[in-house]
């Protein structure tokens, strides 16, 4: 029997009681619209609706409305929050509000140059993005893109756990690629330092961290490890959400980055049935501690260390727990990379170096 199948994708998809109800709790349930964490909370889960084309009703906004029409008021008393601010009324008008806020803001940020006040350049190129969605720049852009890639293009950087650069990697990503709207550029050692954070997420089982990565993988035209897809899109169909739950406390942010890295790979994303009242999130991973045992068995390894993966699994894999050692086995074998992040991992020359301290400083006068 053959029958017509139209096939639509997610950016078709009407999720309109569910992202309703989603948004409400968000909006109106979690925190309250003068707690800073509001702003964060509501800018990310408006940020990733909106980057999966996510259609939005009026109706389904109506909880932001509001907040929208005190937004240019908010922004001249709290300037610090732009940002936020900013990133709020774009997403909301590309999701449907009506309004010119916006561009109202982009005005005033670009007038009062607060751009300037940012130190990091990781916030500086959230600036430049959200700007540019308007059609206004920054001086200085092409120098921050610069060392944007000197410091993604160093995977050994990347091979040790060091969290906050990390979720700087990732984010440099989706800002250079403006959320998967155009090409960002990255260079092969860009892809392997995503793919070494990947392994060390996927290690660790930060879920949160791995998603992050699979999604800036393809938004830098890669396809992610399919062994870490799938992980992530089980651990996302496992996710408990609580009505009258402690939202304080919970995994609210691994729960929106997972089921956005399900939205990128083709899967079902946000098709729970959520509640109007105050909800939480929470993950149902239980992680090993696998990364702190490997690590373990190498700072306390006898003899030297190599930097081949070949050459050392045997006894990695049998000073380890079976539950860590099969966890293992399955990170080792969901990437081809996994020797190459092994040479910088395995830090088989610290003990030669080490020797060559000197053994006390000359005091500086």
């Amino acid at each position: 029997m053959s029958m017509n199948v139209i096939s639509l994708s997610r950016h078709q998809q009407q999720r309109t009681t569910k992202i309703g109800a989603l948004l409400q709790g968000f909006a109106t349930q979690r925190r309250s619209e003068d707690d800073v964490y509001w702003l964060k909370e509501n800018a990310e889960v408006l940020n990733i609706l909106e980057c999966t084309g996510t259609k939005v009703s009026a109706q389904e906004l109506d909880p932001y409305a509001r907040f929208y029409d005190i937004l240019p008021d908010r922004i001249s008393f709290f300037p610090q929050y732009y940002r936020f601010f900013l990133s709020l009324a774009l997403d909301l008008e590309a999701l449907g509000m009506a309004g010119e806020h916006a561009e109202q803001i982009c005005n005033f940020v670009t007038a009062h140059e607060l751009h300037k006040a940012e130190l990091s350049d990781l916030q500086r190129t959230e600036a430049m993005r959200l700007l540019s969605r308007r059609g206004y720049s920054i001086e200085g852009s092409v120098a921050l893109r610069e060392r944007l890639h000197d410091f993604i293009d160093h995977p050994q950087s990347f091979a040790l756990p060091n969290r906050k650069a990390a979720y700087e990697l990732t984010h440099i990503v989706f800002y250079l690629s403006e959320y998967g709207r155009c090409d960002p550029k990255v260079s092969p050692k860009a892809v392997q330092s995503l793919i070494f954070t990947g392994v060390l997420a996927f290690l660790e089982q930060n879920a949160d961290l791995l998603a992050e990565v699979c999604v800036a993988l393809r938004y830098a035209g890669q396809t992610p490890p399919e062994a870490w897809e799938a992980w992530i899109k089980t651990q996302t169909n496992a996710f408990q959400i609580v009505a009258q739950g402690q939202s304080a406390a919970d995994q609210y942010h691994e729960y929106l980055v997972s089921n956005w890295a399900c939205s990128e790979m083709g899967a079902q994303a946000f098709n729970k049935d959520y509640a109007t009242s105050e909800t939480a999130f929470y993950s149902a991973v239980q992680p090993l501690g696998a990364l702190g045992e490997i690590s373990q068995v190498l700072l306390e390894w006898s003899g030297p260390r190599s930097a081949s993966w070949d050459l050392m699994a045997q006894k990695v894999f049998a000073a380890l727990p079976d539950t860590v050692a099969s966890h293992l086995f399955d990170v080792v074998n969901s990437t081809s990379e996994f020797p190459a992040f092994f040479q910088y991992f395995a830090r088989a020359n610290a003990n030669q170096e080490r020797l060559h301290l000197p053994k006390r400083l000359e005091r500086i006068k």
